[in-house]
């Protein structure tokens, strides 16, 4: 791990609860780095990972990262105050979105990994920037590979459908802010939980793994 310490920091009140995957979007790794260790910038992040793997730490864990910004997940807002923030070295949609390399979703795999043995961080709360900014952000996006992270223990997945009796309920109760744009709010679970289906629309297979996912980050016998 190589130390670049950004000045972009405060304090954290209360425990780390959510872990947030980003990508840079940006063209190089150098590039990214520099923005996010740029004061006149106010952005930053706990690490970054190149392509290559190599890990940086920008901000220490028990410090505030200024990454999510304006964020909502399952009732809680401001994730800054309770999240790490992961950015993963990618050119993003804007400057050439492509897979991300084997080596570096290893190395995303291993640090998240020990991140959630330190800090209580459930399964169902690592998200995307995506997931708790829909309006916003699109990232890291449909390339990136959540399923081999879920099989990890790190994140929540399955290709299974179930019978949808309640869609805007379902993506509420595995986390969504769903009083945004209906569209945004519906992609950004598809980048995430069926990447190879991105319509945007409240459709049939859309709804029917939005069902099956609460099930598993919402079980029925859990319910109230």
């Amino acid at each position: 791990m190589i130390f670049a310490p950004s000045p972009n920091i405060d304090e954290r009140e209360g425990p780390v609860e959510f872990l947030v995957m980003h990508y840079t979007g940006m063209p190089d790794a150098q590039s990214a780095i520099d923005l996010l260790c740029s004061p006149a910038a106010k952005v930053s992040a706990h690490y970054v990972v190149d392509e290559d793997g190599t890990v940086y730490c920008l901000v220490p864990e028990e410090k505030r990262a200024w990454h999510a910004g304006i964020s909502y997940w399952r009732g809680r807002r401001l994730l800054n105050d309770a999240s790490i923030g992961i950015e993963i070295v990618n050119p993003g949609h804007e400057w050439g979105y492509r897979a991300f390399p084997d080596v570096q979703m290893a190395a995303v795999e291993a640090l998240a990994a020990g991140i959630m043995r330190r800090h209580p961080i459930h399964p169902r709360d690592v998200v995307a920037h995506s997931d708790i900014a829909p309006n916003r952000k699109q990232d890291p996006g449909e390339l990136f590979d959540w399923r081999r992270l879920a099989e990890a223990g790190i994140g929540c997945w399955n290709n299974l459908f179930s019978e949808s009796k309640d869609f805007w309920g379902d993506l509420s109760a595995i986390g969504y802010d769903v009083s945004l744009a209906p569209a945004d709010v519906i992609r950004a679970f598809q980048r995430h939980f069926l990447p190879e289906h991105l319509s945007g629309e409240e459709d049939g297979p859309t709804m029917r793994r939005a069902a099956a996912i609460r099930a598993l980050v919402d079980p029925p016998w859990a319910r109230g």
